[in-house]
């Protein structure tokens, strides 16, 4: 006769794992029925409840059956391990383990598809694992060849916490936003987070506030920018382990830095288990998936298996995304890659969307519940008037000058720098992050160095003056109040070519270099750099909402910034000869330009000052 009450305290999962500890023993229930309630207090995902016991919980709509494979049964199919339906959900709560082990394993639904968990916080990969080296990751398990195929999931009943050194970092001017964006790949020799976090002084020390890594949840294969993601949960062990994530973003807190997490949730691509679990022979996602829309709504812009935002489904696992991030690692923040994407509507995104709008601020409601101070900054790239909206709404968003300020360099077409100005696009708050370089477009040393324009002995290929001419350009970008982005190394000139498709090599290794530092014009740049971050982080005039841009088309750019503290006025000649530069200061009496020292009385409000070519000066009242 069964023992009722037994069954009620191993089904509410009081009395399960109670067997020795280190024994790799597994026990289950054999009288739980196969359909039984989900137990109170579990959610989607692996859940460690004790020691020797986990409780697995899959969202599988419209499936009939789920097993449980792995190390802990020898990867046999038995109805031991036929995993209790509720509803939508299959769950199972197996105890025994040992909680010093590591276990890979899967699930087999309706005994034809494997996969690990969408919730999985470390995968197993069969192919890819075996390449990372163990200098970049230590003991990784050997995956179960022969036992089992396609991407596994790596569990454990260890709950051990990050000793957080840092625990209460807060963003305090995300208006004044300094961010470095990098691609961990590609940032040092070595490619890995922890020799990222080597450099953190040299990034102190260059002035930013904030680093933006480009993705670096799981993603297909090991070499990637990370806009293929496949696992949202598990940092990608290309880069190091999840601890090594934790300390570099501990490292950066205590630095005063924060940590932006570009995060890719428009689109997956085929490894993800929330794609395999509802596809076609034709490898398309069925119609019943609840995540995916069968065919992407948008006309031009495409990549992978495109979300349905409209999904309550997608809606949750969104914010089960973004939450996690925000309290396991204490991201502060993320960078979403194509916003534009985030809707049904059909057409390329470029027209104001009503839906889009919703659908995003929704999304930035559920962030600032579980993190009130989080950074949310879009690539959104639309309509102005819908990312005003968004603006308003406490959003930041990227603003490519990437063409204008490489025509103004290479000494072609002095294009307006106006659209560096968020009161420019008629915002009132300032949420745009311009910039001049981005990892999606061509540096501008490299096109200095290919295309630079000349006039007479005056050459823009030469590297000095192409540098110089990057440096006038640096000087006027940073001199417009709200937040700025520099794409890693351009504060030393980087100049290999990105490539404009996938034939040219644009998503390949690119050479790491370091020694451009000892190089004494590139030197020269860094420090131009970092006097302008320093005065961005510690003057007032540069954070001020009173100013006068003259940046429109023409040689001459200047920004006039005016404070209680006083004024600075920037001034750069980016033409191919001497130019007489009527200078706006707005203010009489002494100034002092602060890369020479020199001193100059100003008698009048606007002054004609002669300006070198590649020439660049600012102006701080005394």
């Amino acid at each position: 006769m069964k023992n009722t009450g037994l069954y009620s305290l191993l089904l509410a999962g009081l009395l399960f794992g109670c067997g020795d500890k280190d024994s790799d023993e597994i026990t289950i229930d054999p009288e739980t029925p196969k359909e039984s309630p989900l137990p109170g207090g579990l959610k989607d995902g692996i859940t460690p409840l004790t020691d020797d016991s986990l409780a697995f919980v899959l969202f599988a709509p419209g499936k009939e059956s789920v097993q449980l494979i792995g190390d802990f049964n020898n990867w046999e199919i038995s109805d031991a391990y036929k995993m209790y339906k509720d509803g939508d959900r299959f769950w199972l709560k197996i105890g025994g383990l040992n909680k010093e082990k590591e276990y890979i394993c899967q699930y087999l639904i309706d005994e034809t598809i494997r996969i690990a968990d969408p919730y999985a916080n470390k995968i197993s990969d069969p192919e890819f694992d075996s390449k990372i080296l163990s200098s970049v990751y230590p003991d990784i398990l050997a995956y179960p060849s022969g036992k089992t195929t396609e991407i596994a999931m790596v569990v454990s009943t260890d709950r051990k916490e990050y000793d957080w050194k840092t625990a209460d970092f807060t963003v305090e001017n995300p208006e004044n936003l300094l961010i470095y964006e990098l691609l961990i790949r590609d940032f040092t020799e070595d490619r890995t987070i922890n020799a990222v976090r080597e450099k953190l002084p040299y990034l102190k020390n260059l002035g930013i506030n904030a680093i933006e890594l480009m993705p670096f949840s799981e993603f297909e294969g090991n070499d990637s920018w990370g806009y293929n993601p496949s696992f949202y949960f598990a940092t990608d062990k290309a880069y190091g382990t999840s601890e090594d994530y934790k300390a570099f973003i501990d490292a950066c807190h205590s630095n005063g830095i924060a940590v932006i997490m570009d995060i890719v949730l428009n689109h997956s691509y085929g490894q993800s288990p929330m794609v395999r679990m509802y596809q076609g022979s034709d490898g398309k996602v069925t119609s019943d998936n609840p995540w995916y829309n069968v065919d992407s709504p948008n006309s031009s812009y495409s990549w992978g298996y495109d979300f349905n935002h409209e999904s309550q489904y997608t809606q949750q696992f969104v914010d089960s995304v973004c939450g996690y991030w925000l309290t396991q690692y204490k991201i502060d923040g993320f960078r979403f890659d194509f916003t534009k994407g985030f809707t049904n509507t059909p057409g390329d995104g470029w027209a104001y969307d009503a839906a889009r709008i919703r659908l995003l601020k929704r999304m930035t409601e559920e962030i600032h519940k579980r993190k009130p101070d989080a950074v949310v900054i879009f690539e959104h790239l639309a309509d102005n008037k819908e990312e005003k909206e968004l603006a308003d709404f406490g959003i930041y968003l990227w603003g490519n000058m990437n063409y204008n300020y490489c025509q103004a360099t290479m000494g072609w077409e002095n294009n307006s720098f106006n659209g560096t100005s968020y009161k420019d696009r008629g915002w009132t708050r300032p949420q745009l992050i311009s910039y001049m370089e981005s990892h999606d477009e061509e540096r501008l040393m490299y096109k200095n160095k290919m295309w630079g324009n000349e006039s007479g002995s005056y050459r823009v290929q030469d590297l000095s003056t192409g540098l110089q001419r990057s440096a006038a350009a640096a000087v006027i970008y940073l001199s417009f109040p709200g937040p700025k982005m520099i794409w890693q190394f351009g504060e030393l000139g980087y100049d290999f070519k990105l490539g404009s498709s996938a034939e040219e090599g644009r998503l390949d290794k690119k050479p790491v270099r370091w020694d451009y530092v000892t190089v004494p014009e590139r030197k020269k740049l860094l420090d131009v750099y970092s006097t302008m971050l320093d005065l961005k982080k510690n003057n007032p005039a540069f954070s001020s909402d009173d100013f006068t841009v003259s940046t429109g088309e023409g040689d001459i750019k200047q920004v006039l910034l005016r404070s209680a503290n006083g004024y600075v006025t920037t001034v750069a000649n980016l033409g191919l000869s001497i130019k007489q530069a009527s200078v706006l200061f707005d203010k009489t009496g002494s100034w002092k330009e602060l890369f020479t020292g020199e001193q100059i009385q100003v008698t009048e409000i606007r002054q004609q000052i002669e300006i070198q070519p590649g020439e660049y000066r600012l102006y701080i009242s005394q």
